[in-house]
């Protein structure tokens, strides 16, 4: 794709909100699993 700017590309023809909020949901889930992970590793170490 093409855009003329930065503004253009953040907006995604009128579906940025959309685009961006589900890369933003999807890092989170994916912050929350790493973290989950670590403290059920270290429980079981301990």
């Amino acid at each position: 794709m093409n855009w003329g700017g930065w503004s253009e590309f953040w907006a995604m023809g009128g579906y940025g909100f959309y685009v961006w909020g589900a890369y933003g949901v999807t890092c989170a889930g994916l912050a929350v699993e790493v973290f989950l992970l670590r403290r059920r590793t270290r429980e079981a170490k301990a």
